[in-house]
């Protein structure tokens, strides 16, 4: 759980399920339009599901030939609720790297002094061939 921008760990998540406006080092706003969050909750389901899937095969293949019903669907309302809390931090951190591949920084949006040299080389490159105006015939 780090800032997509310039690395920054510490001071993202006011509360495990609060998340900053602002980086604190570099400045990067977290929420950078409507809708922002939509993928990462996207992500945070998709995983949670996935884990839970496996969670439930397991204790199914665990418990042959006889599993016991009423364990089984206790333990997995259990885990559909608490994994994607669990997820949630990291799959917002994930979805701002790659919104941020999608739609790179523009100039105002950083600190460019304390974002990652080598990320904001990348971030050029990328705005540099997305912004390319193609050449008009004469």
């Amino acid at each position: 759980m780090a800032c997509p921008a310039c690395g920054q760990r510490r001071g993202l998540f006011r509360r495990w399920t609060k998340m900053a406006d602002r980086c604190p080092n570099c400045g990067l706003v977290f929420g950078r339009f409507e809708g922002q969050w939509i993928g990462a909750i996207g992500i945070n389901s998709i995983t949670s599901f996935g884990l839970l899937m496996i969670f439930v095969v397991v204790s199914l293949a665990l418990s042959y030939p006889n599993p016991d019903a009423r364990s089984l669907i206790i333990l997995s309302v259990i885990v559909a609720i608490v994994l994607p809390v669990l997820l949630f931090p990291f799959s917002r951190t994930f979805w701002m790297g790659m919104d941020l591949m999608m739609t790179p920084l523009t100039p105002d949006e950083v600190d460019w002094t304390k974002v990652d040299p080598s990320i904001a080389a990348d971030m050029e490159r990328t705005a540099r061939s997305s912004h390319a105006t193609p050449k008009a015939d004469t």
